[in-house]
């Protein structure tokens, strides 16, 4: 065999080393060949097939500050699409276990998976078996996209597409515990100011029962008239309009005090019926909170495994870990060495 200056084989000599032991190398690589075969039937490596869901997350997520505020997020659009941050929510809560376990539950996985219920670490395996099948990712186009393997087809497209559908309603759900918290505070607000508003009200009713309407003008009104009286030296004129007078310098003080109040509170409750009604629709409506562009259908060719590959990668391997032996036994055992031809 020939060889470089230092000891390494040249490209012709390696060459012709394959050549003479070609034979050993073919039938290495044909029953490889064979193994991978067999070793990749569905009795061995069960077939997986793919389901894909993509969808996009909306812009928004209070319902009355885009549709019933007249001050806050004056620029969004319900039909916007969402950006990073809203992308990023939504991996967060597609990956989270409020949405598994309503997925393990509703398709009963423990069993689909085949895992014994009385099994050692079965929820772990289970959590396992749950996290390699179903994959969340974003696309380059900041779309996410919903990926399920499954030996049944038809259970993995619903799997995929059931887990959009619980995107709106987790996020509906977590939102409701704080929307209705917040309605329940704005709304026992709401009624005790305008119970204070009513009482005030009748207050004044009260006061006017007594003959005052209008403070700083009937008092003006009547100083104005009492001069004229004592003028004229009127005396029952005089009289009347002191007593008057006496009215409204005993009810005018607590008029005036209810009537600025009232003008403050009433201001104060139309302010807060409108924060009463925007957590009234927060708490009780819903809308979606994604756009599906691509919905899961039932897959006709399986994903996994790909057998093809596999069988280029294990002769690729099996070919090279080959030539390393040759190459090692007629370098360093020559006397083991495969027999070469002449």
């Amino acid at each position: 065999m020939q060889q470089t200056t230092n000891g390494d084989l040249d490209s012709k000599s390696l060459v012709q080393l394959l050549q003479s032991n070609r034979k050993a190398l073919v039938l290495l690589l044909l029953i490889t060949a064979i193994f991978t075969y067999i070793f990749t039937l569905p009795v061995f490596i069960t077939p997986l097939y793919r389901s894909d869901v993509i969808l996009y997350p909306t812009s928004t997520n209070s319902i009355s500050k885009v549709l019933l505020s007249s001050t806050n997020q004056q620029n969004k659009d319900l039909l916007e699409f969402g950006e990073d941050e809203q992308t990023e929510r939504m991996l967060q809560i597609l990956s989270s276990n409020k949405i598994r376990d309503k997925v393990i539950d509703q398709f009963d996985l423990m069993n689909h998976y085949g895992i014994k219920a009385d099994s050692r670490y079965r929820l772990s395996r289970l959590y396992k078996s749950y996290e390699s099948k179903i994959k969340f990712r974003r696309t380059e186009y900041m779309a996410v996209k919903i990926s399920v393997m499954d030996k049944d087809p038809v259970i993995g497209a619903k799997i995929a597409n059931e887990i959009a559908e619980l995107f709106d309603s987790t996020m509906n759900g977590m939102q409701k515990e704080v929307a209705k918290r917040a309605f329940e505070i704005v709304e026992t607000e709401y009624f005790k100011l305008r119970n204070e508003v009513r009482m005030m009200e009748d207050s004044l009713t009260v006061l006017r029962s007594f003959g005052v309407h209008d403070y700083e003008s009937q008092a003006e009104m009547i100083n104005q008239q009492l001069a004229i009286e004592l003028a004229k030296d009127n005396r029952e004129g005089i009289r009347r309009l002191e007593e008057r007078l006496d009215v409204l310098a005993k009810y005018g003080g607590p008029y005036v005090s209810i009537r600025d109040n009232l003008e403050h509170e009433r201001k104060q409750l139309s302010h807060l019926k409108a924060k009463y009604e925007e957590a009234k629709v927060d708490a009780t409506e819903n809308l979606p909170h994604k756009f599906i562009v691509t919905s899961a259908y039932e897959a006709e060719r399986k994903a996994y495994p790909i057998r093809w590959l596999i069988m280029l990668i294990s002769l690729s391997s099996v070919f090279f870990l080959g030539m390393i032996i040759i190459i090692y036994l007629d370098q360093f055992h020559p006397a083991t060495a495969l027999k070469k031809k002449p």
